[in-house]
């Protein structure tokens, strides 16, 4: 892994409250599990920041192996993984991600 590569990981992750890694944008998706973890994130109602790893192949390359996390798309909350499309789905339907999405969004505010 590239130190290049990893700290701009760590930069992306620290400087962002809400960070996606996905494949393609939010507004084009490039597969299902990416666009169903947009469409969770989006009825939460805040800005996230996104990264699409298709434009970036070192990212692509060098994040699993950063975040012992095989797959995309990847979120992030306050520096922490929260996982994949599987997690962010079952914690949007269980009424989970909206809080932890707006307490992100409300601390980065009031930063």
């Amino acid at each position: 892994m590239s130190d290049d590569i990893l700290d701009t990981i760590k930069d992306q992750i620290e400087s962002n409250p809400i960070l996606l890694y996905m494949k393609g944008t939010p507004a084009a998706p490039q597969c299902g599990f990416s666009a169903q973890t947009v469409r969770c994130l989006m009825a939460c109602g805040q800005r996230f920041a996104y990264v699409d790893i298709l434009a970036h192949p070192e990212i692509r390359a060098t994040l699993p192996g950063y975040a012992n996390w095989p797959t995309f798309p990847q979120l992030y909350v306050e520096g922490e993984l929260i996982g994949g499309c599987d997690i962010v789905t079952e914690m949007f339907e269980s009424g989970e991600l909206k809080p932890l999405i707006d307490a992100a969004a409300e601390r980065a505010e009031s930063a």
